[in-house]
């Protein structure tokens, strides 16, 4: 089986080596790229001419409180590219908030999971996430 190649969009350093943990377990193999916040994701994804080919993961998982660009900003970004937009966004944030939740429907995330605090229910919500995505679903090539 392939690696799942999965974009993950996080500021916070203790969620990305959490989100590392959790789907070094996984039972569907992963690759993972990590970008700190929306401006570093859209470089790895719309590199500058002549600095390398693009990033096309299969799944970004995304936070929504970053610097420089948030998760919303750069969700509008991916949903607005044609070469982008077939990419599943899971945002996959701490805020419960109804209006992140609505906002980002209305910007077209595929799906929102709210963070558990507890790691094994994090690592199970990864799991199925990946699961989802990676096995039930079918993407585009």
């Amino acid at each position: 089986m392939k690696p799942f190649k999965i974009l993950v969009v996080e500021d916070n350093e203790g969620d990305v080596e959490m989100t590392q943990r959790a789907l070094a377990k996984s039972p569907h193999p992963c690759s993972l790229t990590i970008a700190n916040d929306g401006m570093h994701a859209l470089e790895l994804l719309r590199p500058e001419p002549g600095t390398g080919a693009p990033l096309i993961p299969q799944l970004i998982l995304l936070d929504i409180n970053m610097p420089r660009m948030d998760g919303k900003d750069l969700l509008v970004a991916v949903k607005s590219d044609p070469g982008l937009r077939h990419i599943p966004v899971v945002m996959f944030t701490s805020s419960e908030s109804p209006t992140d939740i609505r906002e980002c429907y209305e910007r077209h995330a595929s799906c929102y999971v709210v963070k558990p605090f507890n790691s094994g229910k994090y690592t199970q919500a990864l799991h199925d996430v990946v699961n989802f995505w990676g096995t039930i679903s079918r993407l585009p090539h």
